[in-house]
């Protein structure tokens, strides 16, 4: 397993980490994407570890705190032989006005509240898991240095910023001497590539690294969509209707076509091939995959140890470009001075 700095840090984390988003199953949302028990969790952990995939990447919201639960009961024991990425802002009580965003005040409860159920007394990376305009940066800010000085957080990390979110909470932290964000946990794939219009020149820039989420774009880059073939029954893709991003049908075949040509020429499969194409891509620190089960996992770590061609990256960057909004279509023709990231 590759091991790469996480954006302008000292700290190394594996290119693949896992996401334990099915772990537990309780919930519409959550319990689309799968149940895993501590059993199961520890033997997929079992697995990582062998292969050298040592983070693993969980959230407060996710099945209401059993995610959290069952990683913390399936790495009993050998706590120091991996790293536990987690994330908080969402809402977590719906009966309690403060059980939501950024404030001291939850950010406080929810760490100690999460140390709990993870069963230890540190976390290796925590993100905010979006922007909380409510509550001032200083604020925040403050809070997460008093918990990196206080032991219980290493490095601090964001997730769902805009760029603007993202510049003027580092500009506030290094105003004050507070400890900067060096992880963007952002959605990138060959079907999202947003993130390189306006995140990735700042990741550039501010010496941030990604924590890419839905590398397979929300299951769609997996192998099993094509055209003219039924949508597969088991699938995140029949979560709720308000979750995942929407992709155009047209566009989604064009870039499988292009991803099975590759597949073909590597001898590879669509979706190891997907994440490969993400793993060459500029700031990218580590890759979350996800899994179902044990098959599942052992071809998403399929995809390390190899590397695509120049000619095979080409392929998938032209089939999979869009038109940028404004300025960004805009700052592409001045690219003299304003060069692409990529």
């Amino acid at each position: 397993m590759d091991y790469r700095f996480l954006g302008n840090s000292g700290f190394r984390v594996p290119a693949l980490s896992f996401g334990t988003g099915t772990f537990g199953g309780k919930g519409e949302l959550f319990g689309s994407w799968g149940n895993t028990d501590v059993a199961e969790a520890s033997r997929l952990i079992d697995i990582c570890l062998d292969a050298g995939l040592t983070m693993f990447d969980t959230a407060d919201v996710y099945s209401a705190g059993m995610a959290e639960s069952i990683l913390g009961a399936a790495i009993k024991g050998r706590r120091d032989k991996l790293l536990i990425s987690t994330k908080a802002t969402f809402r977590f009580d719906e009966n309690d006005p403060n059980a939501v965003g950024s404030s001291r005040f939850h950010l406080l409860r929810t760490v100690d509240e999460q140390l709990k159920r993870l069963g230890t007394d540190y976390i290796d990376l925590f993100q905010l898991h979006g922007f909380d305009a409510k509550t001032p940066v200083e604020e925040t800010l403050r809070t997460l240095d008093d918990l990196v000085r206080a032991g219980k957080i290493r490095y601090l990390g964001v997730s769902n910023f805009s760029g603007w979110h993202l510049m003027k909470s580092l500009a506030t932290a290094d105003r004050h001497g507070w400890t900067r964000y060096v992880a963007n946990q952002t959605y990138y794939s060959l079907i999202g590539r947003d993130y390189e219009w306006e995140l990735m020149p700042l990741g550039i820039d501010q010496g941030v690294g990604a924590v890419v989420w839905s590398p397979l774009g929300w299951g769609r880059l997996t192998g099993k969509i094509r055209r003219g073939q039924p949508r597969p029954e088991v699938s995140r893709l029949h979560a709720p209707a308000d979750y995942g991003p929407p992709v155009d049908e047209e566009y989604l075949y064009t870039v499988v076509d292009a991803l099975d040509r590759v597949a073909a020429d590597t001898g590879k499969t669509v979706a190891q091939v997907a994440l490969n194409w993400l793993l060459q891509r500029p700031t990218v620190s580590t890759v979350v995959i996800g899994a179902r089960n044990e098959e599942q996992l052992k071809q998403n770590l399929g995809a390390v140890g190899w590397n695509l061609t120049a000619e095979q990256v080409a392929l998938l960057d032209e089939a999979s470009a869009r038109t940028a909004v404004y300025p960004y279509w805009h700052q592409a023709g001045f690219g003299e001075r304003n060069p692409s990231p990529v």
